[in-house]
């Protein structure tokens, strides 16, 4: 929900050497559409479906990889088989300024359907991550650790 899990996700992998997923990225390419437009047309239920689905594959087909997941992707039935489950933490405001704030803003908050009314991604956001706490392996600060000591953090976390 824009606290930098795919720029975590690629510098990780670029720093350690190992392949990154993103579940929204795979979903896309699975259904030639994005996540908005899945969203729009198919909806939320037709969504998670495909995340589920995404999560199945996963867990039969792929090791050794740094995988980041959409924000809603906590409600898979086997996201704890897939592998060391890392909460990125921040505050509700620090990642609304960030995603605001950033180069390509509009784009940022155009790519995250469920954020357009702040109240509402509000409540999303104390919804997820109540429920990512509790499915967490490993979680990090990202407000007050660079995106190198994030990294560094979770390698040591994950024995990497």
């Amino acid at each position: 929900m824009g606290v930098g899990k795919g720029t975590t996700a690629r510098a990780f992998s670029k720093k350690f050497n190992v392949y990154n997923m993103d579940t929204d990225d795979l979903i896309e390419s699975k259904e030639n559409k994005e996540v908005k437009k899945i969203f729009a047309k198919q909806g939320e239920a037709y969504f998670r479906a495909q995340e589920q689905a995404t999560a199945d594959w996963i867990e039969k087909c792929v090791q050794g990889t740094f995988i980041s997941c959409g924000g809603g992707f906590y409600k898979v039935n086997n996201l704890k088989k897939l592998g060391t489950v890392v909460l990125l933490d921040a505050s509700f405001e620090w990642i609304h300024n960030r995603l605001k704030t950033a180069k390509n803003a509009e784009n940022k908050l155009a790519k995250r359907p469920l954020f357009s009314q702040e109240k509402v991604a509000k409540k999303l956001y104390n919804e997820r991550e109540k429920a990512y706490r509790k499915l967490a392996d490993v979680v990090v600060d990202v407000e007050n650790l660079t995106l190198d000591e994030q990294i560094d953090f979770i390698a040591k976390k994950c024995k990497v």
